[in-house]
Order: structure tokens, then C-alpha cells, then sequence
């Protein structure tokens, strides 16, 4: 399984307002940062495509905000400000998790993000009782077990046939040492 690289707005405390109000709506307020692939919560900082990027970035299933090339990513945003720099690696198996050895980068937990979308069913969906407790997540909003990642996107579909944030893809996600 391949790690692919994404650059993403920073979201945490220091964004007061914003903050403020997502704590008092997700009833999250254990987070100490929240470190998602949420394009809402944490959109991508690579808005707008250039040429050069295709060289770089994954050209399938509208992950055209991800890259394979790291030091690329790293030149593209730079002099960005509030960036949170993710490795991640999409739909891993637990002996997967072993292949993103890079010192640079600290593992966070694994995300739940919608199959057709970019929102994370753990962080911006007010919440699926029967599926997850808000108390089942990290101080980055994400599950920090695997089996527990795998039970809860089962958990999502046999609990919420009928909602389309339930159908989600599981995402491990390693975050740049700042």
C-alpha cells in the first residue's frame, strides 16, 4: 500500500471563532487539534490546480489533492501558513501501517471519509451513536485502532443504510512533525 501526501488547512484552537463554535456543535471539546482529510473542516491548501501538478498528484477517484511526491508537495505550499502536511494511506491492512517509516511524520489514528466525498463521518457529521462515541476519539478526532477503524465503517452502514456519510472509506493518517 502506497502513502500518498495532502496539504491541508490547519484546524485548532488558534482558529478562535471557528473553534469555538465546532467544539459547541460537535461536542468534541477533548480535541486538541482536529487532523482530518474533512475538505470542509480541513480543506485542501492546493485550491487551484497548475500544470506541473499532474506530474505529481494522483489523477483517480477525485484525489487530485493528493500527491505522490512529497518534496513536490512540500515546494508547492510553501509559504503557506496554518498547513497541516499528512501522509496518508487509503483502505490499509494493519501490516500496511509498517510502510510509512518516514521520522518526519507522526501517526495520528485513521479517519472516515465518506466513499464519494470529503466529509469525515467522525468529525463533521454531529455523530453516529451507533456506531462510535465521541469519547472513541483521539485529541485529533480520529480512531487510533485499526480493528476499531474496520468496526465502526461497519458499524456506519448497518446502522445508517440510508445516509450517504455512513459509506465511508478508511484513511490512516501520519501528520508532519511542525
Amino acid at each position: 500500500m502506497t502513502v500518498v501526501y495532502s496539504a491541508v488547512s490547519r484546524f485548532a484552537p488558534d482558529r478562535t471563532g471557528d473553534w469555538q463554535a465546532y467544539i459547541r456543535w460537535s461536542g468534541l471539546a477533548h480535541l486538541k487539534e482536529l487532523v482530518s482529510l474533512d475538505g470542509i473542516l480541513c480543506p485542501t491548501v492546493v485550491q487551484t490546480l497548475e500544470d506541473a501538478d499532474w506530474h505529481y498528484n494522483v489523477h483517480e477517484d477525485h484525489r487530485t489533492h493528493l500527491f505522490h511526491d512529497l518534496n513536490y508537495l512540500l515546494r508547492r505550499t510553501a509559504g503557506s501558513e496554518g498547513v497541516n502536511v499528512l501522509g496518508v494511506m487509503h483502505e490499509p491492512e494493519a501490516h500496511d501501517l509498517i510502510a510509512h517509516a518516514d521520522p518526519r511524520f507522526i501517526f495520528r489514528g485513521f479517519d472516515l471519509i465518506e466513499t464519494d466525498g470529503s466529509i469525515s463521518a467522525l468529525s463533521n457529521c454531529g455523530g453516529f451513536s451507533k456506531a462510535f462515541s465521541t469519547t472513541d476519539l483521539s485529541e485529533y478526532g480520529l480512531l487510533a485502532d485499526h480493528g476499531k477503524a474496520l468496526d465502526v465503517q461497519q458499524l456506519l452502514l448497518s446502522n445508517y443504510p440510508d445516509e450517504h456519510h455512513a459509506v465511508c472509506d478508511v484513511w490512516a493518517i501520519w501528520q508532519m512533525a511542525k
